[in-house]
């Protein structure tokens, strides 16, 4: 692909250009531990239920305009907690992440000047802790014959948080309210070679979320 060649070559000369004591900082540990259970149990009216391993916080909308930075900053925290979708537990936090997932998009949407500089390096960790994985690798007889056109994709388990996350970080680079030479230095080179390496992942659907996303990266940062 042209555009990932682009990529890498011009990555590859701006890090020619940078000395060392400017060189992206290595990126945080992939998996953030989410806040402590709060004490309150059941749903109250203006509040997530969000299960046990998550804080029940408020909903955005609802929430003081002064308290809502803060307030999203806690919300990303807890979706840097990322669950196994090989087996059937934690039914109810998987739930109760993608329905703050699907209430940060939704607010991010209809909400202007979220997107300040102080919440850019949470934007960049919760993204991280999720997409960024060992991908699953499909055991093939070396000695039997396919059409590669004609077998099955292998799809992501954990594609109802994924997809959730990539939109989200679809209208990040979208947003007019973020300045590109801010960002530049969260969606730094290690974040990008990350990104480039998802390619390998056989789900149809996150490659063209990530060919979407590096296109809108390339012609807005670059």
């Amino acid at each position: 692909m042209k555009l990932i060649q682009n990529v890498k070559r011009r990555m590859g000369q701006e890090e020619k250009k940078a000395s060392p004591t400017n060189q992206p900082a290595a990126k945080d540990s992939a998996v953030l531990k989410g806040k402590a259970a709060s004490s309150t149990t059941g749903a109250q009216k203006g509040y997530l239920d969000i299960g046990p391993g998550f804080a029940a916080l408020p909903k955005l909308r609802e929430a003081p305009n002064g308290e809502r930075v803060d307030l999203l900053r806690r919300k990303l925290e807890v979706c840097a907690v990322v669950f196994d979708f090989y087996n059937d537990s934690n039914q109810r936090e998987k739930e109760a992440k993608r329905q703050t997932l699907l209430e940060i998009v939704e607010y991010v949407n209809n909400q202007r000047n979220c997107f300040n500089e102080a919440l850019m390096q949470d934007v960049v960790n919760m993204v991280g802790a999720n997409i960024f994985r060992a991908l699953p690798t499909r055991n093939k007889d070396p000695l039997a014959f396919s059409d590669p056109d004609e077998e099955e994709p292998s799809l992501e388990r954990a594609w109802p948080h994924l997809q959730i996350v990539y939109e989200f970080f679809l209208r990040f680079v979208v947003s007019n309210d973020v300045d590109p030479k801010i960002a530049k230095r969260f969606v730094d080179q290690n974040f990008m070679l990350q990104l480039l390496e998802l390619f390998d992942s056989e789900d149809p659907r996150e490659r063209d979320y990530l060919k979407t996303i590096l296109h809108r990266i390339y012609g807005k940062f670059m």
